[in-house]
């Protein structure tokens, strides 16, 4: 698929849907955000996004230079697919993420 064609991917989706998808995934997630929050405005099928490991490392590697705050970036990471659409993100965070909402952080 072209990156710069959004009409692409809902002909592509309507295509997995007519062959029989349970579900939609979109990969990366995070340049496709908007790919993401027009599959989830054009499609009953659950919609998920793979945050995949070159968006984890960017992060990792921002807050290992101390750049930015892991767990908010974290969140907010997260947040952002969420928002756009995804019913369902694919992450390497997963663990990190559950063990925050566990503790009862709390994202400003």
């Amino acid at each position: 698929m072209r990156p710069a064609n959004s009409a692409e991917a809902l002909r592509e989706a309507a295509l997995d849907e007519s062959e029989g998808a349970d579900i939609l995934m979109v990969k990366p997630a995070l340049c496709y955000l908007d790919v993401i929050s027009l599959l989830s405005q054009n499609s009953d099928l659950p919609i998920a996004a793979y945050n995949v490991s070159g968006e984890y490392a960017m992060l990792k590697a921002a807050a290992a230079k101390g750049w930015l705050d892991e767990d908010a970036a974290m969140c907010e990471m997260l947040l952002s697919i969420r928002r756009a659409g995804a019913n369902v993100i694919l992450t390497y965070w997963a663990k990190q993420f559950a063990q925050k909402m566990k503790e009862g952080y709390v994202y400003h």
